[in-house]
């Protein structure tokens, strides 16, 4: 791809919106060289399928010449993002918040480049944050309304069900903000349920440095029913874990998010994708394991971790020719277990003893969808194939 062919899919691909104007960032990016970041919040100990998402949008940007910054909000994972969240989420200290994040520049480094001649910073938002004294934090938040606080999705449920709002939940999107202003970033990037707290930090850049922010909101891999890709069988996928389990977890994704997942995961052509996952759902299921592990542990680890996978499934002794189940329609894993148990409560009990597989993988999870041509395995021997007729 030449240079403006690499703008059109670092504002395109995987993107949900941009703010103010996607035009705008273009010309933004033909003219100069700019400053991006995507803040990364340090609640767990290792970075998870959806900060891969962010770091692939970093390494287009990085690739491009931009100045790449990997921001851990020490600081702002002592408080708490209330996005998503409807009660108040328990405050970490300083050292678990450290410590959580001890090893992510080693877990960023497989997508974006520390090193060399264009090399992306790794911050701490505590560099500033630390030392705001209250008479600044107060003129810091003079330039935000109450009224464009509380209009926060999750505030309002939280509001609808009587349910309490602390004060410094409302400072969180102002401490994210400040750091925009701070760092004098150009572009800042997150997922787009990070919207609200990405366009307070547009505000504040705005008032206080008088300059435009742009905001790009990444899709979420996420089914049709908002169920996040890779907690679908109750385990999130972490930079941490083996290859070997990392494919797996690919693997256990329902098909409907395939091609979302080479969207966001991959940095293959997507032209005729569709196509081709509608013929192979299971081929191209395994070819988007083997493009994310080879991305993050190399090739030689992809390949072994998909000759382990078809390996194991191999082994659990399918028959050639399994008893066939029709069913009307897709449905969860509960629901047809239920039936073929005969009571609900023996279905959820083979499932919290971990004895149910679909295609191989682990299901725990009640609402795992079951679709046309899964072959669910429940306990040692039960192995039936699910056709939908219709």
């Amino acid at each position: 791809m030449d240079t403006n062919e690499q703008i059109e899919s670092a504002v395109t691909r995987g993107v949900s919106q941009i703010f103010p104007t996607k035009e705008g960032l273009v010309q933004l990016l033909k003219a100069k060289k700019i400053r991006l970041y995507q803040g990364f919040d340090p609640s767990a100990p290792s970075l998870h399928l959806g900060n891969f998402v962010g770091l692939m949008k970093l390494r287009q940007f990085q690739k491009l010449g931009h100045e790449v910054i990997f921001l851990v909000g020490d600081f702002t994972g002592m408080i708490g993002d209330p996005t998503d969240k409807l009660a108040t989420r328990k405050k970490l200290t300083r050292e678990q918040v450290l410590a959580n994040a001890a090893a992510w520049k080693a877990q960023a480094s497989k997508v974006i480049d520390f090193d060399g001649p264009n090399a992306a910073k790794f911050k701490f938002n505590s560099e500033w944050l630390d030392s705001v004294t209250f008479k600044e934090l107060i003129e810091i938040a003079s330039n935000l309304t109450v009224q464009q606080m509380i209009e926060r999705d999750m505030f309002q449920a939280r509001i609808k069900d009587r349910k309490p709002i602390y004060l410094h939940e409302f400072l969180y999107p102002v401490a994210q903000g400040y750091d925009s202003v701070k760092m004098d970033v150009d572009l800042e990037i997150g997922g787009k349920d990070q919207l609200f707290n990405m366009m307070v930090g547009r505000t504040l850049v705005k008032a206080i440095a008088g300059k435009e922010k742009f905001v790009l909101g990444t899709k979420l891999l996420v089914d049709k029913d908002g169920n996040k890709a890779g907690k679908t069988t109750g385990n999130a996928l972490f930079l941490d874990s083996a290859p070997d389990n990392f494919f797996a977890g690919v693997m256990s994704f329902p098909d409907e998010v395939i091609l979302l997942g080479f969207e966001l995961l991959t940095e293959v052509n997507l032209a005729g994708l569709e196509n081709q996952i509608a013929k192979d759902p299971m081929g191209m299921k395994k070819q988007l394991g083997f493009e994310t592990v080879t991305l993050l542990w190399g090739e030689k680890a992809a390949k072994e971790a998909q000759q382990n996978f078809e390996k194991t499934f191999q082994e659990k002794g399918a028959p050639e020719k399994p008893e066939e189940l029709k069913i009307a329609d897709k449905q969860p894993i509960v629901e047809l277990l239920s039936v073929v148990l005969g009571s609900r409560s023996e279905a959820k009990r083979m499932l919290g003893q971990k004895a149910v597989d679909i295609d191989g993988t682990l299901v725990i999870e009640p609402k795992t969808m079951v679709k046309d041509g899964n072959l669910v395995k429940i306990g040692k021997r039960h192995f039936l194939k699910v056709i939908i007729s219709q």
